[in-house]
């Protein structure tokens, strides 16, 4: 059993040993808040582990240069810091590959820390994933488990387009079985983008959880089964690109859908889901779609 830390910091290991272009940047990986970047400035250097100065601003372009000069950053951050980096993220990286006619690739990938409900006051509460789900040209990933957090952050920092991996606070200390390389088909974990995982198979009603809120809908559940009531979860794994077939292939079976996410509803990523399914999946809806999530 790993933490979600602890696979994440493995990943991290295995693809800067893998490719000598990846390296990592961000505030206090020295001391490592969280671990995933403890030791890791012994192991391979300065020149590929490196502390910024408090301006997201300015190391997220400095990532997306180097992107553009064929080097694989990794960054990490936290989402609240994510406004001071707005312009690189939304007027230049989700922009360059189309603004150069496909000619440029922007390998990197974000790491961004998200909290909620644990007195993180204003510059550390928030949950905006939403907001870049709706610019194109950005993956959105939230890994919600150490097995797929470590597979997808190896299938993000491989892929040529800019990724956003959002790590959720409320799946940080979580456990969960990761198989040694040697173990594996192929001897790596690697989880592709945009195949959502059943987490928990069910008969009365499909529960999408988005990010934390997939333990949610995972702690209703054994609440319910004692009642009589069967839920079947999903976690889309990552919200750019989403399965929307995997959820309406469930709701097919179950006739009803509740979304839960952590975020605020208003244009969240559980209302994009709610307003999906009814526009392909309409006559499988047995009751109205209900949707789960912060004010």
């Amino acid at each position: 059993m790993k933490t979600y830390i602890q696979a994440i910091g493995e990943a991290t290991v295995e693809e800067m040993e893998r490719d000598e272009t990846v390296f990592t940047m961000g505030e206090d990986l020295r001391q490592s808040v969280y671990g995933v970047t403890a030791g890791l400035v012994d192991r391979f250097g300065e020149d590929r582990v490196i502390d910024t100065p408090l301006s997201e601003n300015g190391f997220f372009g400095a990532a997306l240069g180097a992107s553009l000069c064929g080097m694989r950053p990794i960054v990490e951050t936290v989402t609240s810091f994510l406004w001071v980096g707005m312009d690189q993220l939304i007027s230049q990286a989700s922009k360059m590959r189309y603004m150069f006619g496909g000619q440029a690739e922007l390998p990197v990938t974000f790491r961004i820390r998200m909290f909620y409900a644990r007195g993180a006051a204003a510059h550390h509460s928030d949950r905006n994933y939403p907001i870049f789900m709706n610019t194109p040209g950005l993956k959105i990933i939230c890994p919600t488990n150490a097995y797929d957090a470590k597979g997808l952050m190896k299938t993000a920092v491989r892929d040529n387009d800019v990724c956003m991996l959002f790590e959720d606070g409320i799946a940080i200390s979580s456990r969960a079985e990761v198989p040694d390389n040697e173990d594996l088909p192929g001897g790596e974990l690697l989880v592709p983008f945009g195949v959502a995982n059943t987490v928990r198979a069910g008969s009365d009603v499909t529960v999408v959880g988005i990010a934390g809120g997939v333990q949610h809908a995972l702690d209703a559940a054994k609440v319910l089964e004692a009642e009589g009531v069967s839920l079947e979860v999903i976690d889309p794994r990552t919200l750019v690109p989403l399965d929307i077939e995997t959820i309406l292939n469930s709701v097919e079976r179950t006739g009803r859908l509740v979304v839960v996410d952590p975020a605020h509803q208003m244009c969240s990523a559980a209302s994009q889901i709610a307003a999906s399914v009814p526009q392909e999946g309409f006559w499988s809806l047995q009751a109205p779609i209900q949707v789960v999530a912060s004010e």
